[in-house]
């Protein structure tokens, strides 16, 4: 059993006494794969989870699928989404279906209710039962099963890890994160579809070339361009009101492109020229050891590497206070203690 290799990184106090601590690891990486800072193993093994969706998308639109089916900036970036649940969302996914010319019987994700929370209480006082559109996966899914018709191959059995559509993934995957795919742990994910464990460092560097692509041949770049592009330019469908990666990329406008995933996980590329004039875009990835199920560790050390990279200045830090460096408060809404971050990144060269 491999031995997680975390380190401090984030605090809860209470009474001016650390009451819990949330060990993680995290890269920062050049599109070389120079590693800027990191805390941690490195090369800690990991699933990405649904960070993993913007290279699952990468392919499809790698080899035309966008302009095949015509999708709009707003149905590539919910290929690459967690999106929750809300009727936009699930409009967007029924306008791609009809263009693919699928049904929503044909998505293997599975069934949950919308994490959006007024669209999760709207449905229950309408007696309505969720669909697998309202699934927070199915954008990615549906980007899958628009491949597979494509390409002219059985739909049926898209996420069989041996499907034409997986093969393409793994091995464009695998490129990116500058790993042999039989070097890469397979896991199935909570949709159900193949998740493959990566090094942290290779992930950070995978995502500082989906940042900064100008070294990949031209088609890739171009592909990968199309997702950052659709990303920052529609936030509210990679996650939905009020989630930390619709906050961050709205705020951030242009500067970072953010995707979280499943047990503590978070990627986030900063792009070219955000933080000097000339400077490389960067990849970020972030792995808390415990899971991080209230969502407060991966945010708090996110936030504290763009405040310390100087991607984010105080006044976009205190328009996304909720999800960084936070007060504990009571039931009485009395502040006891406080979340914070216990790392520093050291001086760059950036």
């Amino acid at each position: 059993m491999q031995k997680l290799d975390c380190v401090s990184l984030v605090e809860v106090t209470r009474g001016g006494v650390v009451e819990s601590i949330h060990f993680g690891a995290f890269v920062v990486a050049y599109p070389d794969g120079k590693i800027l800072a990191h805390e941690g193993d490195p090369d800690l093994v990991t699933f990405p989870r649904s960070s993993m969706k913007p290279f699952q998308a990468l392919p499809f639109i790698e080899q035309g699928g966008a302009a095949f089916y015509k999708f709009t900036s707003q149905e590539v970036a919910i290929i690459c989404a967690s999106h929750s649940g809300t009727d936009l969302h699930r409009d967007v996914l029924q306008g791609m279906h009809e263009k693919i010319g699928i049904s929503e019987d044909d998505l293997a994700c599975g069934v949950h209710w919308p994490s959006d929370t007024e669209t999760r209480q709207a449905m229950k006082i309408a007696g309505l039962e969720p669909t697998p559109f309202r699934h927070n996966c199915s954008g990615k899914h549906t980007g899958m099963l628009a491949y597979a018709c494509m390409q002219g191959v059985d739909k049926k059995d898209y996420l069989d890890p041996e499907h034409p559509v997986q093969v393409a993934i793994r091995e464009t995957l695998a490129e990116m994160v500058a790993l042999d795919p039989d070097d890469m742990p397979l896991g199935t994910d909570g949709c159900s579809a193949p998740v493959y464990g990566i090094p942290l460092h290779n992930m950070a560097h995978g995502v500082a070339k989906l940042a900064d692509p100008a070294r990949l041949e031209k088609k890739c770049a171009d592909a990968c361009r199309t997702i950052t592009s659709a990303m920052m330019a529609n936030p509210v469908m990679i996650a939905g009101p009020g989630k930390f990666d619709t906050r961050l990329m709205t705020i951030g406008a242009g500067k970072v492109f953010s995707k979280g995933g499943a047990e503590g996980y978070q990627i986030i590329g900063i792009m070219p020229g955000v933080i000097s004039e000339n400077s490389p875009g960067l990849g970020i990835a972030i792995k808390i050891s415990d899971g991080d199920e209230r969502s407060r560790a991966r945010t708090s050390v996110a936030l504290t590497l763009l405040k310390a990279l100087g991607v984010l200045d105080d006044g976009d830090l205190e328009k996304l206070a909720p999800f960084g460096n936070v007060p504990v408060r009571n039931w009485r809404n009395k502040v006891v203690g406080e979340v914070r971050s216990v790392f520093s990144l050291p001086n760059s060269d950036l």
